[in-house]
C-alpha cells in the first residue's frame, strides 16, 4: 500500500485528516441520525471521501505548493498597486508572507552564494512543514541536509523533485552547515544546538531549550526581527536563535500592533490548542480516537491519558506549584522578553481541544490609554502577517479551519470590554496555524531575515 495514504483500518493512521475533512466529520455528526450505525456510516463516508479525493502523496503536496506560489505572486502584484482584499465584510490587507523570501533570495543571489541548510527533525510534522515552506517560498539553498534519529536514518524524502536520504543526527553533522533549523524536541536541542553553533552554524531552534537563556534572542520577525540583524551566517561564528512558543507567537502577532499604539497594562489569555502542538502522533491519535468513539470502542490513549476525541482538557504540560502549567508560564515569560517590557501583567489558561492543527485564543486587553475598536481594526488591517475576519452582521469571525494551512494569523471579535469604564479595554479572538506561523514559518522567516541583513 501507498505509505503516504491515510489508513484508518490500521492500528494507527499514518497521516492525520486534513482540516477540511474534519469539517466533513463535524457536519456528518450534526445530521439527524436514527442510530449510532447511521452516524458511524456518515463519518466513514467523510473519511473515505477524503482518502479518494485528497491523498497525501508527494504529487498532491507539490501541486498545492505550486498553487500557493501562484497566489503569492498575484498577491505581490496587487500589493505593488496598493491593493486590498475583502474578507468576511471587513477590509483586510493582502498577506505579505512571501516578500521576505524574495528579498532573501535577491540578497543571496547578489552575493553569488546561498546557505547550506540542515533540518533537524526532518521526518516530524514541523520538519516536513520546513520542507514545504522552503520550496513554496523559494528559499535559496546551497545544499540541503535532512537529519533525524537513527530510527529514521535511511528514509527517503522528496524535495523539489529530488530524493534525499535522511541522515542520522550526530555531533559531526554540522561541519558543512550554515543554517540549521531544529525541531526535534528540547532534549535534542540542548545536546546538539551548541554543537552546531560551535561548528559555525546559525541554529534556529523551535524548542523551549533556549528561549529564556540570557543572550539568546527570542524572535518573531514581524515584531523584533532587529534582534538578529547582527548575526551573520557567512561569518561561520555560529549562533543560536530561539523560536517562541506557538501560543505566544499567535497571540503577539495580534496584540503587538495594539501594544505599540497604546501600551498594554494587562493581558488575559485563554487558549484552545490543537493536537499538532503535541506532534504528529497526537494528530494521528485524535483521528483514531474519533473513529473508535463513533464505533463504540474503547479509545486508544498512547499520547494523552485522557480521551481527546469529543473532549477538551487542561494543557498537558507539567503543572507548577502555583497552579499554572508550563505552557501558561511560557506565554507570560516569553511575552515580556520579546517586548523587552516587564511592566505588563499577564495571566493565561491553556486548554487542549480536539482540532487538528490550528490554535484559537481569546484575549482580553487593558491599555494605559484609550484605544477604540475602530483604531484597533485600522492597526491590525495594516499589520504584517495579520488578516481580519470581523463581520458582526453575518456573525463571521476567525475559526481554526480558516487558519489551517495559512501563513497569516486571523483576528476578529474586536470589541470594547464593557466590564471597564472608558475605552481602555478590548477583547479579541485570534486563530493561527500552529505548525506554520506557530512553528515552521516563523523559523523560516528568521532564516530569511538572516539572508537579507
Amino acid at each position: 500500500p501507498d505509505p503516504t495514504r491515510l489508513d484508518l483500518t490500521a492500528t494507527r493512521p499514518r497521516r492525520p485528516l486534513k482540516s477540511h475533512t474534519m469539517k466533513q466529520v463535524t457536519q456528518a455528526l450534526r445530521r439527524p441520525s436514527p442510530s449510532r450505525v447511521a452516524t458511524t456510516h456518515a463519518i466513514h463516508s467523510a473519511i473515505h471521501q477524503h482518502q479518494h479525493q485528497c491523498r497525501y502523496t508527494h504529487t498532491h503536496r507539490h501541486r498545492h505548493i505550486q498553487q500557493q506560489q501562484q497566489q503569492q505572486q498575484q498577491g505581490l502584484s496587487l500589493r505593488a498597486r496598493g491593493g486590498t482584499l475583502k474578507r468576511g465584510g471587513q477590509t483586510s490587507r493582502v498577506p505579505s508572507s512571501s516578500s521576505s523570501s524574495l528579498v532573501a533570495a535577491a540578497a543571496a543571489g547578489a552575493a553569488g552564494e546561498a546557505p547550506r541548510v540542515a533540518i533537524v527533525g526532518a521526518t516530524g510534522a514541523v520538519g516536513q512543514e520546513f520542507l514545504d515552506l522552503l520550496d513554496q517560498r523559494n528559499f535559496p539553498l546551497g545544499s540541503l541536509k535532512l537529519l533525524a534519529s537513527a530510527r529514521s536514518a535511511g528514509k527517503k524524502m522528496e524535495f523539489k523533485g529530488k530524493s534525499y536520504e535522511v541522515e542520522e543526527l550526530t555531533e559531526d553533522s554540522f561541519g558543512d552547515v550554515d543554517i540549521a533549523l531544529f525541531s526535534a524536541g528540547g532534549g535534542i536541542s540542548k545536546k546538539f544546538g551548541p554543537v552546531a553553533a560551535e561548528a559555525g552554524a546559525v541554529v534556529v531552534d523551535n524548542s523551549s531549550a533556549f528561549r529564556m537563556t540570557d543572550g539568546i534572542p527570542l524572535v518573531i520577525p514581524e515584531i523584533n526581527g532587529e534582534e538578529i540583524d547582527n548575526v551573520k551566517w557567512k561569518s561561520r561564528e555560529g549562533a543560536i536563535i530561539a523560536n517562541p512558543n506557538c501560543s505566544t507567537i499567535i497571540a503577539l502577532m495580534a496584540v503587538t500592533p495594539l501594544h505599540r499604539e497604546s501600551t498594554v497594562k494587562r493581558m488575559v489569555v485563554s487558549t484552545y490548542q490543537a493536537a499538532s502542538g503535541a506532534g504528529q502522533a497526537a494528530m494521528d491519535e485524535l483521528v483514531l480516537q474519533t473513529k473508535e468513539a463513533l464505533e463504540g470502542k474503547e479509545v486508544t490513549k498512547d499520547i494523552f491519558p485522557i480521551q481527546y476525541a469529543f473532549n477538551l482538557f487542561s494543557h498537558n504540560s507539567p503543572m507548577q506549584d502555583n497552579g499554572y502549567n508550563e505552557e501558561e508560564l511560557k506565554m507570560v515569560k516569553e511575552t515580556k522578553k520579546i517586548w523587552n517590557f516587564d511592566d505588563v501583567s499577564i495571566t493565561a489558561t491553556c486548554i487542549r481541544v480536539p482540532i487538528i492543527r490550528a490554535h484559537a485564543e481569546s484575549i482580553n486587553l487593558e491599555f494605559e490609554k484609550p484605544l477604540s475598536e475602530g483604531k484597533a481594526r485600522e492597526l491590525l488591517s495594516g499589520a504584517p502577517g495579520v488578516s481580519l475576519i470581523d463581520n458582526r452582521e453575518e456573525n463571521t469571525f476567525p475559526t481554526p479551519l480558516d487558519a489551517s494551512f495559512k501563513d497569516d494569523v486571523f483576528v476578529g471579535r474586536i470589541r470594547k470590554d464593557i466590564s471597564r469604564v472608558g475605552n481602555n479595554g478590548l477583547d479579541l479572538f485570534v486563530c493561527g496555524d500552529q505548525i506554520r506561523k506557530g512553528a515552521a514559518l516563523n523559523a523560516v522567516q528568521i532564516a530569511e531575515r538572516l539572508l537579507s541583513h
